[in-house]
């Protein structure tokens, strides 16, 4: 994430707490009989991992037809995803611009994706798939805009801890200017100079 000016940084600070609060509530959410965000996300990441150990190119574990459907996958998606229901989405956006023959392949996987997505799931139909892959992607979102935050709070801090602080109190905390000048036992005039110059430092973190 590049951010270019400092009023998009001090908004990424002061809107950390309620990211942080939906990141919880889309963890917990539930989409199927026993199953949560969470979880589904842990299942992609063992998608990875199998990614990673399977070695064999596809021709050897793979029958024609099912090659022909991967093929069309390979002409067609600008990207491949890793996790079911990325996959999906994926397919769905790529097949306008496919040719017939292949339309009609990409028709065919994505079929055989949601009826995976089903089986696994319970859940009741089309529209439940992209509401799952709608929060799934709000909360990949949100990991980014907090990973990027922690990241640039740590190297802050690593140079400037008073700075760090000063941006945790004031911004991301929510405390008033005297709070936070008297919880880092300097005056005013100091505070200001400190925080224009924390605000320097974290605009040249975040915007690398």
């Amino acid at each position: 994430m590049k951010l270019d000016n400092e009023q998009d940084i001090i908004g990424q600070f002061t809107t950390y707490k309620r990211l942080k609060a939906r990141k919880r509530q889309l963890e917990g959410m539930q989409v199927g009989p026993g199953l949560r965000i969470s979880a589904i996300q842990e299942d992609d990441r063992l998608q990875e991992l199998h990614r990673q150990l399977r070695k064999l190119p596809s021709y050897l574990y793979l029958d024609e037809h099912e090659q022909k459907l991967e093929a069309a996958a390979h002409a067609n998606l600008k990207e491949y995803p890793l996790g079911t229901r990325s996959q999906l989405k994926a397919i769905i956006d790529s097949g306008g611009a496919a040719s017939p023959a292949d339309q009609k392949l990409l028709k065919e996987l994505q079929g055989k994706i949601e009826k995976v997505l089903e089986a696994r799931e319970g859940s009741g139909g089309f529209e439940g798939y992209m509401g799952v892959i709608d929060k799934i992607s709000e909360l990949q979102d949100i990991d980014r805009q907090l990973e990027a935050v922690d990241q640039a709070l740590e190297a802050l801090e690593a140079c400037e801890p008073d700075y760090a602080r000063l941006i945790r109190l004031r911004y991301i905390e929510g405390k008033p200017a005297e709070f936070v000048a008297s919880e880092l036992g300097v005056v005013d005039r100091t505070f200001r100079r400190w925080k224009q110059k924390a605000l320097a430092e974290i605009v040249r973190f975040m915007s690398a």
